[in-house]
């Protein structure tokens, strides 16, 4: 057996800039974070998955559900319009998260097991935000889809580097016929 090898990646999606704001280079960034606050920590952007081109972030304030952006060297109405629909990345490094919280790309295709068990409910599939917390899309071997909410009560914890969630199952939130024990599989 190949040991199986993790690609976490380096460069994460921060949102899309979707419209100018104002005359002097500042622009309207559709956060995929969160909240719009995350941003304000940021101090890089990125243009592409790999990190060639970068831009220094001048300012980053929330404004609603977006961000107004200003980055270093865009100062005109012009050069603002020219990154319309451009999506932004940051560098995983940069980037500081509470703790039990990950990254949505971290968590997608991760496995889902029962955490004082050898349960194994399935794999996250879908991640959907909601007011008051996420709630995860879990697909069984036998293709069933449950949804999970993200709260403390139920998530325990998270082996990103070995593509493992650890919860306590709600009585009645997966049905036993759906979940597998590890030496089934």
């Amino acid at each position: 057996m190949q040991p199986v090898l993790i690609m976490i990646k380096e460069y994460l999606e921060l949102g899309q800039i979707v419209s100018t704001h104002g005359v002097k280079g500042e622009m309207r960034l559709n956060p995929w974070c969160d909240s719009p606050e995350f941003v304000k920590q940021i101090k890089t952007v990125y243009f592409d998955i790999n990190g060639k081109k970068s831009a220094a972030v001048d300012s980053a304030r929330p404004h609603g559900n977006i961000v107004i952006l200003k980055l270093h060297g865009v100062d005109t109405i012009e050069q603002a319009q020219g990154y319309r629909n451009t999506v932004l990345y940051i560098r995983r490094a940069d980037a500081q998260l509470p703790e039990n919280t990950w990254f949505i790309n971290d968590l997608l295709g991760c496995t889902v097991r029962q955490f004082d068990s050898d349960m194994v409910y399935g794999i996250i599939t879908d991640i959907q935000k909601y007011p008051a917390n996420d709630v995860w899309t879990v697909r069984s071997k036998n293709g069933k889809e449950t949804l999970v909410p993200a709260v403390k009560d139920v998530i325990i914890s998270a082996d990103i580097e070995n593509e493992t969630v650890y919860i306590n199952a709600l009585k009645g939130l997966f049905d036993g016929e759906e979940s597998v024990r590890e030496d089934e599989n």
